[in-house]
């Protein structure tokens, strides 16, 4: 799962809403974790820097989007209808956010 956002420069947040949104995903991801589906997580942060295939090296991920990649989730899932299903009562739909759910390849 990776988890995507359009961010708000105007967005001002209290510690206390922080500690709020934080609960929220601290349950909704033990929620994952207790069907033993949960593998890992992660959230990324906002500094970066890309190359591209001409050599030419730009400030952040995607600088020409509208949109961050905020964190991901690795989870167990015998498809990606069941991987779907873990998706519901994900945060970051609350903020507005979205949810891309992909498999993973094994490499060798």
């Amino acid at each position: 799962m990776i988890f995507r956002h359009a961010p708000d420069p105007n967005r001002v947040i209290s510690p206390e809403q922080m500690q709020a949104i934080l609960r929220q995903w601290q349950d909704w991801i033990g929620g994952i974790a207790a069907q033993g589906k949960f593998l890992s997580t992660g959230q990324l942060g906002k500094e970066a820097k890309t190359l591209r295939a001409d050599k030419v090296i730009t400030d952040g991920p995607y600088a020409e989007v509208k949109e961050i990649v905020g964190g991901y989730l690795i989870v167990k899932a015998t498809s990606l209808e069941e991987a779907m299903q873990l998706v519901d009562g994900c945060p970051i739909l609350l903020a507005g956010g979205h949810v891309e759910v992909r498999d993973i390849i094994k490499m060798n």
